[in-house]
């Protein structure tokens, strides 16, 4: 129980701020390289991963939103493991929650500074990409240090500068497609998409799906959070499902051969904006990096002060400012770990240590929502049709995308889970004495 003399988390997101954190916290730079990926994958039939991709991250999503609705505190799937779950499976699941939002901000770090690079070359000298990196990451930190709003204002700026760019490129790209015919495909030889090329273009798309697990984390600052929760969350992914989806029907059909694209929206929208557009594009997915930097930001710390709150970590991390009301110490914790990764790392390494864990954490809200319906009957402030059976389904589906995962990836995910079961021997060492 906080007292009167005590700093608290201010409430200040509102819900279109949060349906904004959604997407900043979805929209990185996957749709700025995956149509082409996707298209070699499974050529015309492209445009329907993104649809099944969606629909079936949305079953895991709906979990996600019922059982967020339940809850008025930060932490996201940890809050919602320690709430239903054994406290060793919430410490597993809050150390793969915080391993996957950090490597995916030092993952966009790394992708800042290699996008900059191909517009000012000066910028992938090694000595001006850790001054760039120390700069960027320490606004960051300060900005989410002096108060949540302003975080969040910041988050709203990145979506809209995020956002314009996609939209003059789909509205563009459909004028041209309605008022010119499409350029002819280069000849190719024919070939079926095997079961394993949908599973693998599948798995990319929910991958570019992911990260609104991290927004679930700040819902300690949100105002209304039981029932703001659930629309951002449908919302925000809704919003992104249209817009992938149109851009591969735009890429698809503009570019003669998709599949050998590098960069294909830059590519694309040269051929209907003229260089302009490259340069939009290119600018926009800069700017669509920064973004997801800075909803990372905003949630990623939030966890490290849930895990404080609950007493599974030291109360250090738990410290509020006292001026203005941010878990500071989580905070530039976070930037510190994110400034190291992304400097002695780089983008594939980060990346693949953020996707291997995410699955795990979907999963544990899948099971967290069937243990909350048995235990707290009529708890959610959204309570879904037929709930336990979209868990079963979700549940399902992160196993069948988990078995996509190779050796490295599991060795990772048993690493955490290793040094998580220590924490937990550790937390329980001290509870006791």
């Amino acid at each position: 129980m906080t007292s009167a003399s005590t700093p608290a988390l201010a409430r200040a997101l509102g819900r279109y701020t949060l349906a904004a954190l959604v997407v900043n916290a979805i929209l990185g730079s996957g749709i700025f390289g995956l149509p082409s990926v996707v298209a070699r994958l499974l050529g015309p039939l492209a445009p329907w991963a993104w649809v099944l991709g969606a629909v079936g991250n949305a079953v895991v999503l709906l979990c996600f939103a019922e059982v967020a609705s339940r809850f008025s505190g930060a932490g996201g799937a940890y809050l919602y493991a320690r709430s239903s779950l054994p406290r060793l499976v919430a410490i597993q699941v809050g150390w793969l929650a915080f391993l996957t939002r950090l490597t995916a901000a030092a993952a966009a770090a790394n992708l800042f500074t290699v996008n900059l690079a191909g517009l000012a070359p000066w910028a992938a000298r090694e000595d001006v990409r850790i001054a760039l990196l120390t700069a960027l990451l320490g606004f960051l930190a300060l900005v989410n240090v002096r108060g949540v709003a302003e975080a969040g204002r910041l988050s709203n700026l990145f979506t809209v500068g995020k956002l314009l760019p996609l939209a003059v490129f789909l509205a563009a790209g459909a004028l041209f497609l309605l008022t010119r015919e499409a350029l002819p495909a280069v000849p190719a030889p024919l070939r079926t998409a095997s079961g394993a090329d949908w599973l693998q273009a599948i798995l990319l798309v929910v991958f570019a799906f992911g990260g609104y697990d991290g927004a679930m984390m700040a819902m300690g600052e949100a105002r209304q959070p039981r029932r703001d929760a659930p629309f951002a969350l449908i919302v925000g992914t809704v919003l992104l499902a249209l817009i992938y989806t149109g851009v591969q029907v735009v890429v698809g059909a503009t570019l003669a051969d998709p599949a050998a694209s590098e960069r294909p929206l830059q590519d694309a929208a040269r051929v209907f904006l003229g260089a302009p557009g490259g340069v939009l594009l290119a600018l926009g997915a800069i700017i669509s990096v920064v973004g997801l930097l800075a909803a990372n930001f905003l949630n990623a710390p939030r966890l490290g002060f849930a895990l404080a709150e609950h007493l599974d970590l030291p109360p250090l991390f738990g410290r509020i400012h006292p001026r203005f009301h941010t878990p500071y110490v989580s905070i530039l914790t976070f930037g510190f770990l994110v400034w190291g990764l992304a400097v002695w790392g780089n983008f594939e390494w980060n990346a693949t240590l953020s996707s291997v864990s995410r699955l795990f954490v979907y999963g544990s809200t899948c099971v967290a929502l069937v243990m909350l319906r048995r235990r707290q009957p009529g708890g959610a402030w959204l309570e879904l049709p037929g709930g336990p059976v979209l868990a079963a389904l979700g549940i399902a589906f992160c196993a069948l995308l988990a078995a996509r995962m190779g050796r490295s990836e599991l060795v990772i995910v048993g690493l955490a889970a290793v040094v998580a079961f220590a924490h937990w021997l550790i937390a329980r060492r001290l509870a006791a004495g």
